[in-house]
């Protein structure tokens, strides 16, 4: 059995500012880490491995440095890392991140994919869907919990206000919850091995068997206008009085803002 989990390289976003004048994320000098929804994702493929003796690959698409998460993944238990890395590729919204990643996917082979729900840099919650419906997969998303049932996976989805536990044959592609595990630590050993015994495979726009309208900024049909930070509100006013004088008091304040 051969599980993908898509792994993002993202900016720690306690720690990104938004320049005021363009709108834009500036990243210098902020760190990054691997995506935690994915890190669950890769955590729920592990303990798969463990029970079944499962072969793990991460892949990810991004500039060179998103190496790093991949020896992360190596260090973690990964047994094989891919990396989509290519200027070709750079500008890509959710649709054309979503095409390459299938057609890296389609090539490698596997019996299940797992992705992380969202990326917190965009939250769109969209590439793990479209990789989907791009390979005619089963897409199960929102999993608090993953098991498999000989060529079955079953997961348990978190709703709003509900909980669905569903069935299907795989291939299939899963997304993944933060709160579904407690990733693992790496070990010394793991480290070790993730930079001195591994290799990730890098890929560049002629390993990937894709029509060029489909990767990077010419086969993105959205663009970013703007980011921009949440407005803060202004503080609340206490008010020490009794019901009725509170009461008044509401209603002169809603008639001094709304009275035309």
């Amino acid at each position: 059995m051969k599980i993908i989990v898509c792994i993002k390289q993202v900016p720690d976003t306690n720690e990104v500012r938004i320049n005021p004048e363009t709108g834009t994320l500036m990243r210098e000098g902020v760190p990054s880490i691997m995506n935690p929804d994915d890190k669950a994702a890769l955590e729920a493929a592990l303990r798969i491995k463990d029970e079944s003796g499962a072969t793990v690959v991460g892949l990810s698409m991004g500039p060179r440095q998103a190496d790093d998460v991949l020896r992360e993944a190596f260090a973690m238990g990964a047994d094989e890392c891919y990396l989509l890395s290519d200027r070709a590729f750079g500008g890509a919204d959710t649709w054309a991140t979503s095409s390459t990643l299938s057609a890296a996917i389609k090539q490698i082979g596997c019996d299940l994919v797992l992705t992380g729900r969202q990326a917190i840099d965009g939250d769109t919650a969209q590439v793990g869907p479209g990789i989907a419906e791009h390979l005619g997969l089963p897409n199960l998303s929102y999993a608090e919990e993953i098991r498999i049932d000989g060529n079955d996976v079953i997961v348990k989805q978190q709703f709003d206000n509900s909980i669905h536990t569903v069935r299907a044959k795989m291939p299939a592609l899963v997304t993944v919850l933060s709160e579904l595990n407690e990733p693992r630590y790496m070990t010394p050993g793991g480290i070790s091995d993730a930079y001195r015994e591994k290799e990730v495979t890098v890929w560049g726009r002629e390993d990937v068997d894709i029509e060029d309208e489909n990767i990077g900024l010419k086969g993105s049909p959205t663009r970013v206008a703007k980011s921009f930070p949440k407005s803060v509100k202004a503080p609340g006013m206490t008010i020490n009085k009794g019901v009725d004088e509170s009461v008044q008091f509401i209603v002169d304040k809603l008639k001094e803002k709304y009275t035309l």
